[in-house]
This record gives structure tokens, C-alpha cells and sequence, in this order.
């Protein structure tokens, strides 16, 4: 059995296509939660996202929805297994389909680690395909209906590969969408930015604003930066 021990709660990871990574822990960690009381994970995996969410806001009340079967299954045993089980709620839906069949639901907060290969060369494995791969369709999509299903004070957060950021930085205003601020993420101090915590809001009356964040400051070692975001959850630290 394929278990991850955080310290308030157990991940198992069994027959989940997306397995517990970096950049799903420091979204987890980073995502700005106030004011957020409803809150829906898009491609939940195993649910650490949302529990992460969960430990760290007591008011918030979680929808996580996933594409694959065994995710969505996965994610609602870990759930129903955690301190946090009043809080969260697991739907095997893609975000299309839950929100045609809940057309009226708003949401304080939205999160998503999406796929994060954009039209790149596609595995053989569908699940693969399915975590992984995707088409700049899927984030026009992915905009719209955010935009359609966010309060008015509400916030679409993603952590994207930098191209991708790039990419939606410039278009997401088509889709009523404004970036406000993005959390730009390197391995080492050297080294070049790999990911964008990237932050959308409904309003474009915020300047974009930017901070910086490094997981590594040497190999095997983590930044300082890094253990004070992941100290209330890793038992490493």
C-alpha cells in the first residue's frame, strides 16, 4: 500500500495516476485561503490539495472533483479516513460536467494542478494522458467556466509550468479573467523559474504583482523558505 504521512493526516496513493508531487504540496501551502469559505479542487488526484485546504481553514467547505474513477474514489477514502472528513466531498466529474450538473454553484476559491504537458507528446497509458497531457483548449475551458462559477471576490489559483503561465497570462482577460499576482518558483537559487503559482481574479483593477519562491538552496538541501511553508505538514520538518 502506497501511503504518504503528513502529520494530521494519511495520503494513500494507490492506483492514482497523479501521486503526490511538489507542486501540488506548495499549492496546497501557498494558496491564499481568506475569505474562502467555499472552495472546489479541480483535478483532486489523491485529495492533498484539499486537505491541505482543509488543515489549514476550518471554515471552508471543499468540493474536489477528478476525471479518473480511481482518483475520485481514492480521494474521498482519504478524506473519509482524516480529521477533516466534515469538510470535503469527493465527485468523479471533469469541471464540465459538475458544473452543468450544478449550474448554480459559486465558489470563494478555485485551485487546480492541472495537467501540466501542453501539447506535448502523448504517453500510451490513458490515465497518463489524462494527468498529464493536455491542449490550450482545455485551459480556455478551464477560464471559462471558472469565470462563470467564482463569486464576486472569488480567485482562480493554479500552479502552471511557466509557458503555460505565460500563455494564460496574456489571454485570460478574453475570458474575463485578470492575473493579480503570481508566485514565481525555482529548485535553486541559480537556476531558472519551472513553475508559476498564478493567481486570477474577476476584477482587473489590481496591478499584477509578483514574489519569489526557492525550493533548494543547495542540492539535498531545502531553503528556508521552503520548510516554513511545509512545517505544519511535513514531518521532516
Amino acid at each position: 500500500m502506497s501511503l504518504f504521512h503528513f502529520k494530521q493526516f494519511v495520503i494513500n496513493q494507490e492506483a492514482c495516476p497523479m501521486k503526490i508531487n511538489t507542486d501540488g504540496v506548495l499549492l496546497g501551502a501557498m494558496v491564499d485561503l481568506a475569505g474562502a469559505k467555499q472552495i472546489l479542487d479541480i483535478g483532486t488526484g489523491t485529495g492533498v490539495i484539499a486537505l491541505m485546504m482543509a488543515q489549514r481553514n476550518s471554515g471552508a467547505q471543499i468540493d474536489a472533483i477528478d476525471i479518473d474513477a480511481a482518483a475520485a474514489e481514492r480521494s474521498k477514502q482519504n478524506f473519509e479516513n482524516s480529521l477533516f472528513r466534515a469538510q470535503l466531498k469527493s465527485y468523479h466529474h471533469g469541471f464540465k460536467e459538475f458544473f452543468e450538473l450544478y449550474p448554480h454553484s459559486k465558489y470563494d476559491l478555485i485551485v487546480s494542478n492541472p495537467p501540466y504537458h501542453l501539447n506535448a507528446l502523448q504517453s500510451p497509458k490513458e490515465k497518463t494522458n489524462l494527468s498529464k497531457h493536455t491542449t490550450q483548449q482545455f485551459f480556455f475551458d478551464l477560464l471559462l467556466a471558472s469565470k462563470s462559477h467564482l463569486a464576486k471576490n472569488g480567485r482562480l489559483v493554479m500552479v502552471l509550468p511557466v509557458e503555460t503561465s505565460l500563455m494564460l497570462q496574456t489571454t485570460a482577460k478574453d475570458f474575463g479573467l485578470y492575473p493579480h499576482h503570481i508566485v514565481k518558483i525555482k529548485s535553486y537559487p541559480d537556476k531558472a523559474h519551472i513553475r508559476h503559482v498564478i493567481s486570477f481574479s474577476l476584477s482587473d483593477d489590481e496591478a499584477l504583482s509578483f514574489s519569489d519562491f526557492c525550493i533548494y538552496d543547495q542540492q539535498s538541501v531545502h531553503s528556508l523558505q521552503y520548510k516554513a511553508l511545509l512545517k505544519d505538514f511535513f514531518k521532516i520538518f
